[in-house]
C-alpha cells in the first residue's frame, strides 16, 4: 500500500469534504428540480417523505446499512480503514440538509427551468464524484457495496454499478407506490442522471488529476527529492 504522510492524509480528507458539499449541493438542485433525483438518492428521498427523517438523516441511515452490507459480504476481508465511511456518512448526510436549506428559497416557474435545476445537480454530482475519486482516502458506502459485491462475483464494476443504481431506483419507487399511493422522485431527471454523471465526471477527474499531482502530492514528493 502506499506510504502516506499525516499531512497528505489530512489533505485528502479535506479534499475528500469539499467535494462532498459538492455532491451534496447536487443532490439538493436535484431535489428543488423536482424532476427526479440521482439513484442512489432516490430511496432516501423516498424515505424522507414516509417518515420523520430529512433527506441527508435518510441518507445517513442508509448508509450505515451500505456498510453492514459491506461487512457481512467481506466479513474479515473487509478493510478496517473503510469504516472511516461511517463518519463521511454523516457529514455527507449533514451538507445534504445543509444544502437543501441553502436553497430551499430559490423559486421557478417554467420547465426550463426545472431542467436547469436538474442539470446543475447532475455537473455538481459528478464533479462530487470526481473529487472523491481523485482524494484517494475513503469510498462512500454506495460504491462500497458495489466494491464489495465485485469482490465475489465475477462481474465488470461498470455492469455492477448499473444493476446497483437500477435496483435502488426500483426499490425506492416500489417504496413510494406501497405507501404513498404514487411514483415520488423517479422522473426525467433520474434517467439524465444515471446517465450522465459518469459521463460529465470523466473530464472532470482528468483535470482534478492534475491537482492532485501537485497539491495532495506535494509532501511526499519534497520527502523524495
Amino acid at each position: 500500500m502506499e506510504k502516506r504522510s499525516v499531512s497528505e492524509w489530512i489533505k485528502r480528507y479535506v479534499y475528500l469534504c469539499f467535494g462532498l458539499m459538492i455532491m451534496a449541493f447536487g443532490v439538493a438542485f436535484s431535489i428543488k428540480a423536482d424532476l427526479g433525483t440521482s439513484p442512489i438518492s432516490s430511496f432516501p428521498y423516498v424515505l424522507s417523505l414516509i417518515v420523520p427523517l430529512s433527506v441527508g438523516n435518510a441518507t445517513i441511515l442508509m448508509h450505515c446499512v451500505f456498510i453492514l452490507i459491506q461487512i457481512l459480504i467481506l466479513r474479515k476481508e473487509f478493510p478496517l480503514i473503510q469504516l472511516m465511511q461511517l463518519p463521511i456518512a454523516f457529514v455527507f448526510g449533514y451538507l445534504t440538509d445543509f444544502g437543501v436549506w441553502a436553497i430551499n428559497e430559490v423559486q421557478y416557474d417554467a420547465y426550463w427551468q426545472q431542467c436547469l435545476f436538474c442539470m446543475t445537480g447532475i455537473i455538481l454530482v459528478a464533479a462530487g464524484v470526481s473529487f472523491e475519486v481523485t482524494a484517494k482516502a475513503v469510498t462512500l458506502a454506495g460504491e462500497g457495496v458495489v466494491l464489495a459485491l465485485n469482490h465475489i462475483f465475477p462481474v465488470k464494476f461498470s455492469s455492477l454499478k448499473i444493476g446497483f443504481d437500477v435496483t435502488l431506483v426500483v426499490i425506492a419507487g416500489a417504496t413510494s407506490w406501497l405507501f404513498l399511493g404514487r411514483i415520488e422522485g423517479i422522473r426525467e431527471g433520474t434517467v439524465a442522471a444515471a446517465l450522465l454523471v459518469g459521463l460529465t465526471s470523466r473530464p472532470i477527474t482528468w483535470l482534478l488529476k492534475r491537482f492532485e499531482k501537485r497539491f495532495l502530492c506535494q509532501s511526499s514528493h519534497g520527502r523524495m527529492r
